[in-house]
């Protein structure tokens, strides 16, 4: 029997059975559609996650205090919490000593501390910040976007002065005027502190995945930066540091730099019973990030998929009901010189054929279903052409696999017995 009058026998068939055809397909368009929407979400998050940290730099490191019991690999920042004391942290010392060896290497070194939340507030006009204290290499380090004025400089931070600079958040909701912010006085309250400072610059906020916001836009808290000395003095911050990011020149190999600065500030520690001093390269923790995102995504793909046999058992089930259905019908065409081939060919197109079916309407779905996700993540995307073609193979491969014993089945039926069938 030839492949098109097989392909208009199946189409007829779904459609005199319109409802159970649809049944059918459920299975599938859900693994289907489950599949390509988890993947596309899991590609999304990996590419917001990447993102959001080479916005950290990819040329940065990390150098960190760590419990020398610790595994190195277990955290970034295991260094027992707040059992450390200030003679264990990390000096200004040591890094004016770290860069007068491997300066030519370094572009910046970012340096901060905590001031804690705070709210700024003249009359109605409010904008909730996070005091943070930081050094120079701050802004270089971090990618700090300025738009108007200037980021800290070293005077500011050896003479203790009380300047800030503050996100365009803030500027909109405390001078919704549009007045110059520049030069302006603001009083921060920082727990039970009043303090007054006067604004310098303006940095662009950026909101990240690993950053999220919620409530109203007004109300989103950002980072207010003010030297670091003059947050240590406000909030009685201890002097030294229990990490500090290190921006290395794109030219330096940034492994052997892990390395080096490592043993650099472990001399500082080798009679420390306690402490010592890990470093880290961005580059390491997005690849590992990526890595991590990746395996997940598969596996949450592959457990989604399990929908899909689940589908084929569907398929096969209704296929089986549909011989049965039609015994007398398969007695008659072999009664008149049909062959076990065409009627097991018969049988196999109206399986893929709702396989396919269900696969189509399945990455429609899940194309949408993953563009909703990415959208919601704030980076939509769609799936890659790869995992759709993974998933029409797919779908026609269960059409054929669980398609087969009901066609087999069918194929040797005996004619005389199948038209003896009520």
């Amino acid at each position: 029997m030839l492949f098109l009058e097989n392909l208009q026998l199946a189409i007829e068939g779904l459609r005199s059975n319109k409802m159970r055809s649809l049944l059918t397909m459920l299975g599938i368009i859900i693994g289907i559609g489950s599949v390509i929407g988890i993947v596309t979400v899991g590609d999304s998050m990996t590419a917001s996650v990447t993102s959001a940290m080479e916005g950290l730099g990819a040329t940065n490191m990390l150098v960190n205090l760590q419990s020398k019991d610790a595994d190195r690999s277990a955290s970034l920042n295991n260094i027992g919490g707040a059992s450390i004391k200030e003679e264990d942290l990390l000096t200004d010392e040591m890094i004016d000593t770290y860069m007068e060896a491997y300066g030519d290497s370094v572009i910046a070194v970012s340096l901060s501390n905590a001031g804690g939340p705070g709210r700024a507030q003249e009359g109605r006009l409010y904008a909730n910040v996070t005091v943070v204290g930081t050094n120079v290499g701050y802004g270089t380090a971090n990618n700090v976007e300025m738009i108007s004025g200037r980021y800290l400089r070293d005077g500011d931070i050896k003479a203790n002065r009380y300047v800030a600079v503050v996100s365009d958040k803030f500027v909109s909701n405390m001078f919704p005027s549009g007045k110059n912010p520049l030069g302006q006085e603001i009083k921060v309250s920082v727990g039970n502190n009043l303090q007054t400072f006067t604004i310098v610059g303006v940095y662009k906020h950026e909101q990240t995945m690993m950053m999220p916001s919620f409530g109203p836009d007004k109300d989103i808290r950002t980072d207010l930066y003010i030297p670091i000395t003059t947050n240590r003095a406000i909030a009685s911050i201890d002097r030294g540091y229990q990490n500090f990011i290190v921006m290395l020149s794109s030219s330096v190999d940034a492994r052997k730099m892990v390395v080096d600065t490592q043993n650099f500030f472990n001399t500082f520690y080798a009679s420390n019973p306690r402490y010592e001093v890990n470093a880290i390269s961005m580059e390491s923790m997005m690849s590992a990030m990526t890595t991590m995102m990746g395996t997940l995504s598969v596996a949450v793909a592959v457990i989604a998929g399990i929908s899909l046999i689940v589908g084929g058992v569907g398929v096969m089930n209704i296929m089986l009901v549909s011989v049965t259905e039609r015994t007398r019908e398969i007695g008659t065409r072999k009664a008149l010189g049909a062959r076990n081939s065409a009627i097991r060919t018969q049988f196999i197109v109206e399986a893929i054929i709702v396989c396919a079916i269900g696969g189509i309407i399945g990455i429609v779905t899940g194309i949408a279903l993953g563009y909703l996700g990415g959208y919601l993540l704030d980076l939509p995307t769609f799936p890659t052409p790869f995992i759709i073609v993974v998933a029409v193979v797919f779908s026609m491969l269960i059409g054929v696999f669980f398609g087969y014993y009901p066609a087999n089945k069918a194929a040797g039926l005996d004619p005389i017995e199948a038209l003896r069938y009520e």
